[in-house]
């Protein structure tokens, strides 16, 4: 770069940050803040317009833990009471995670307010008979009357499970159904399903890296007015593994960004189609790093490019 040229970038530089300093010592408004306290972000199920919160919370792996631990399990439960405290509601797990859902039902059991529970579990066998089974048992080790959202895992069986929860959801002993793939597998597959089945949710995988779903399933979810879970929005610990080391950039202020828990996830809800990204984690202060990205601005596609382009730098 000439010295002319950075001469003008470093007087632009100059203006915009005295333009920020004027607006905030005026105290103008900021898009995604209230006053001076940054908004909730809250996102539309397409089939009804009932509202969640864009972060909600996952439980493979941090859940799965022996019944026994009671020092594991005093944990998990500060780690939903955190969340319920910081605005959470989506709480998504499977009977393919070991003990997960018995230890969700034991530590909401220990709360001591009956808190703002949006229950998503799955189904995850094969046979009509099978599925109940599994299902009424997730009902009892959660002890729910009903979840809002049951799902097939991973397209096992799914027409006969599709079946049943259609069944159940006319009969009100199920309020959304939908299904779920992980990992990126199988979007030709579920493309297929979202074209010709009343679904009320699907669950993907989508996060900074893994963005295939960008191609096909999330514009047609978008227009199919189906709601979509973002699973593995870390990339099951990857993320931090690569890019923990490095900075965080400083325009990452500009959506209310202080770390790179709320950066990763911040990109997933600001996407259109999008519904709820759900981490999980296994300690309350990155909870409460989540949580945080549930709050304040969003970035428009401008700054969804850059977010992209810094981490492929990288």
């Amino acid at each position: 770069m000439s010295k002319r040229n950075r001469n003008v970038s470093l007087s632009r530089r100059r203006l915009l940050q005295q333009a920020l300093a004027l607006a905030l010592s005026l105290n103008l408004p900021r898009a995604g803040w209230a006053g001076d306290k940054p908004q909730k972000i809250l996102r539309k199920i397409p089939a009804t317009g009932e509202t969640l919160p864009a972060i909600g919370m996952g439980t493979w792996l941090t859940f799965g833990i022996d019944l026994d631990d009671e020092s594991a399990l005093r944990t998990r439960s500060a780690i939903l009471e955190t969340f319920f405290e910081l605005g959470g509601s989506v709480i998504d797990s499977s009977p393919m995670y070991g003990s997960a859902e018995e230890v969700v039902g034991n530590c909401l059991a220990r709360l001591d307010s009956t808190p703002d529970l949006f229950a998503a579990t799955k189904v995850w066998t094969s046979g009509w008979r099978a599925g109940v089974r599994q299902m009424e048992r997730s009902r009892l080790l959660w002890n729910v009357e009903r979840f809002d959202l049951m799902q097939v895992h991973n397209l096992l069986d799914w027409k006969t499970h599709l079946a049943t929860l259609k069944e159940w959801k006319a009969a009100g002993r199920i309020r959304y159904l939908g299904v779920t793939t992980s990992h990126g597998r199988r979007h030709s597959e579920l493309a297929r399903i979202m074209e010709t089945e009343p679904l009320d949710f699907v669950q993907l995988t989508y996060n900074l890296l893994d963005r295939e779903a960008e191609q096909r399933l999330l514009p047609l979810a978008k227009e199919r007015g189906i709601a979509v879970l973002a699973n593995r929005p870390f990339q099951g610990g990857g993320l931090f593994r690569r890019f923990a080391s490095q900075p965080l950039p400083k325009w990452a202020e500009a959506i209310d960004c202080e770390n790179w828990a709320q950066f990763f996830l911040k990109f997933i809800i600001s996407h259109p189609a999008v519904t709820c990204a759900i981490p999980a984690t296994s300690k309350v202060a990155h909870m409460r790093e989540n949580m945080g990205a549930g709050y304040g601005r969003l970035p428009d596609a401008k700054l969804r490019r850059r977010m992209s382009e810094y981490i492929r730098g990288l």
